[in-house]
């Protein structure tokens, strides 16, 4: 085959797939960006600063996965959880290193998928896309779940929790509306500032409530499924790597982009590290998952009444990114993207309330919810925030620097990209078994409920 054409992208040399024969995948992965500038378009994508990009990420990350960190202490130790926690938060950012270097050297990259297409073809591009939005729509759910659980502990258990879902179904459909991420930024330091004070709340009225005569655990021998599946907590607390394609997409300079992964991954690593052996150390081995159940029911009441605000705010992000892959797959380069056209708004909004009510009737009528998020977890998080970041790495620099020459000339770099993607194929096969030996266990001893009850 002969080589592509070359020419110079962020000082390096960028292969010319455009020389490839299918006018999707030019669209796909040449060097006209997904979002192209023109005053004249009554709507503007490119508005994001790495400030803003950073704040969402945060309130999209740093959400209700935190509460599940510190019952992980109670089953691996606190010393090997802490490290983890630790490590992982350093390999993210490396991974995410990988991924907006992958994006920079390829403008016209929206999505998992269309990353996707670049390295494996069609099919890829087919499953990392739909991996996207079934996680995104997930997620939403997740979070959607995590609203119920705070209205239902602020009103006694009060009100059915189906419709709770439902009502903070119609909140996030409403936050996911704006049609750019610029809109929803304001949000974003709002939703980061109130998760960070849950956080402080929940740390106080655990240190000002310690349980009496509690055991802490230092290191801890536990069987592969136990302690794997304490590993998911914090492994899938980073995985928010699926959004950055999208978030840069609509940066002003999508070079700053690696200044927003420092201060996510830099906070989110701090303040799980402080958060956990704070909430653990006071409570013991008895913390709950979630948290902050564990705690007296008027700090629970504080603190999820705080957090309230970042769970309907991460609802609607999450529904906002899976309808924007399919509304730019559709309409990329089209007027309705950039204009107000009346067929714009319309699949735009249907697209919307789609990822809302498919996230919110999963979370009512699936008694398995909960168990089945374990398994998008595994499935698409370990690759997107992990594994497929190595295939980045090894793609662009085979392509881009010498081929299999350029690999020889990085064996550190080679290596470690080769161990990425090993670790991702793990996380994902082990958590993967974890999650359906949990659905098989929950059977088993009746502890799936019915859908459509409160």
């Amino acid at each position: 085959m002969a080589p592509h054409p070359t020419y110079e992208v962020h000082g390096e040399p960028y292969v010319d797939e455009k020389a490839s024969t299918t006018p999707e995948k030019q669209d796909s992965g040449g060097s006209r960006d997904v979002f192209a500038e023109d005053d004249v378009h009554q709507i503007q994508y490119k508005t994001l600063s790495w400030q803003a990009v950073s704040l969402l990420m945060i309130a999209e990350i740093v959400s209700n996965g935190i509460l599940s960190l510190p019952s992980a202490l109670a089953v691996v130790g606190i010393v090997p959880a802490v490290i983890l926690i630790v490590f992982l938060g350093i390999f993210g950012l490396y991974t995410a290193k990988l991924l907006i270097d992958f994006k920079l050297n390829h403008p016209n990259v929206h999505t998992m998928g269309d990353a996707g297409y670049i390295m494996f073809g069609p099919v890829a591009r087919e499953v990392l896309a739909f991996g996207t939005v079934a996680f995104a729509v997930f997620g939403s759910g997740s979070e959607l779940l995590s609203s119920q659980q705070a209205l239902s502990t602020l009103s006694n258990q009060g009100m059915c929790s189906m419709y709770l879902v439902i009502i903070t179904g119609a909140i996030a459909f409403l936050i996911s509306l704006p049609r750019t991420l610029d809109r929803l930024a304001w949000m974003g330091l709002l939703s980061a500032a109130v998760i960070t004070l849950a956080g402080f709340i929940a740390m106080i009225g655990a240190g000002a409530n310690p349980v009496p005569g509690r055991s802490l655990t230092v290191t801890a021998s536990s069987n592969f499924f136990d302690a794997f599946l304490a590993v998911t907590n914090p492994v899938f607390a980073y995985a928010g790597h699926f959004m950055f394609f999208i978030l840069i997409s609509e940066m002003r300079r999508p070079e700053d982009a690696m200044k927003a992964a420092w201060c996510l991954q830099g906070f989110a690593t701090v303040f799980y590290a402080v958060f956990s052996i704070v909430m653990y150390v006071y409570i013991g081995n008895t913390v709950q998952s979630p948290a902050l159940f564990s705690l007296p029911p008027a700090w629970a009441k504080a603190t999820f009444a705080i957090a309230l605000a970042n769970f309907l705010f991460s609802a609607g992000l999450y529904t906002h990114t899976a309808a924007k892959l399919v509304f730019v797959r559709i309409f990329r380069h089209s007027e309705h993207v950039y204009s107000h056209t009346l067929l714009g708004w319309t699949i735009w909004t249907l697209l919307c309330f789609a990822g809302v009510a498919i996230a919110a009737i999963l979370a009512i009528a699936v008694p398995i919810f909960s168990y089945l998020i374990g398994i998008a977890a595994a499935l698409f998080a370990a690759w997107y925030t992990y594994g497929l970041a190595g295939f980045f790495w090894l793609h662009d620099v085979y392509h881009l620097k010498g081929g299999v020459d350029g690999l020889k000339r990085r064996p550190i770099g080679t290596t470690v990209a080769v161990l990425t993607i090993i670790a991702g194929a793990f996380i994902c096969v082990a958590g993967t078994y974890v999650s359906i030996k949990l659905i098989v266990g929950a059977y088993a001893n009746g502890q799936v409920g019915r859908p459509f009850v409160c």
